[in-house]
């Protein structure tokens, strides 16, 4: 797969351009904003700051046999947000729920995570369990790779570890994730989801420049 036009491929005979809708779910600090952040621009931001509600974020991918649109949404982890969250599940096609590598807590709570997506999605979603934070190493390790694969194999999930801030396995993520979906899948989005592309696509980060937070095609 690659995420450049394949040579020889003329838009008039390009199949209809499927769009996906993916939501990132996790606790506060487990590294969701970084994951997009390494697989959209590939580089890392050390001066981490909080997501704010919701943000969006959109990448198309080419691959051997078709083209998708992934519409990536970063949701906040913090709990005064947690009401907010259920809206942007429902029409999802793949719910990545994303823990800190070197804290139980945040794998502990991904139960309640996948619990969230299962009551409004059911099996019609494909949920994948992330490992973050790799890069620690394994003296800070909370969680092994084998209690991850154990805890995804239980729950019907699919699982990989990586490291946004190393760059480790993020591409091979969205891989994985990519050649998950189904054959077509055109993601719709609410009056009130359309309303924070609008609003993201004008946002601005601390420094006064345009933030990169919606990168939307025709």
């Amino acid at each position: 797969m690659s995420e450049s036009r394949a040579p020889g491929r003329g838009s008039s005979s390009m199949a209809p351009l499927a769009k996906y809708k993916l939501v990132f779910l996790g606790d506060q600090s487990v590294g969701k904003t970084s994951i997009i952040t390494r697989f959209m621009y590939d580089n890392f931001d050390r001066h981490y700051q909080a997501t704010i509600g919701i943000d969006f974020l959109s990448k198309t991918m080419y691959l051997e046999d078709r083209t998708v649109r992934l519409q990536l949404w970063d949701t906040a982890g913090q709990e005064r947000f947690r009401s907010l969250i259920p809206s942007y599940i429902r029409d999802s096609s793949v719910a990545v729920v994303v823990y800190d590598v070197s804290n139980r807590a945040s794998f502990t709570n991904t139960s309640k995570w996948v619990e969230d997506v299962r009551s409004e999605r059911g099996n019609d979603v494909v949920i994948c369990l992330v490992g973050n934070k790799t890069d620690l190493g394994n003296d800070k390790r909370q969680v092994s790779t084998e209690e991850g694969e154990e805890r995804a194999k239980k729950d019907g999930l699919m699982f990989m570890e990586c490291s946004a801030k190393a760059g480790y396995n993020v591409k091979s993520l969205f891989r994985k994730l990519a050649t998950a979906l189904p054959g077509n899948n055109d993601a719709k989005l609410t009056a009130f989801e359309l309303f924070a592309v609008a609003v993201a696509s004008n946002m601005v980060d601390a420094s006064g420049k345009d933030a990169p937070l919606a990168n939307i095609s025709a």
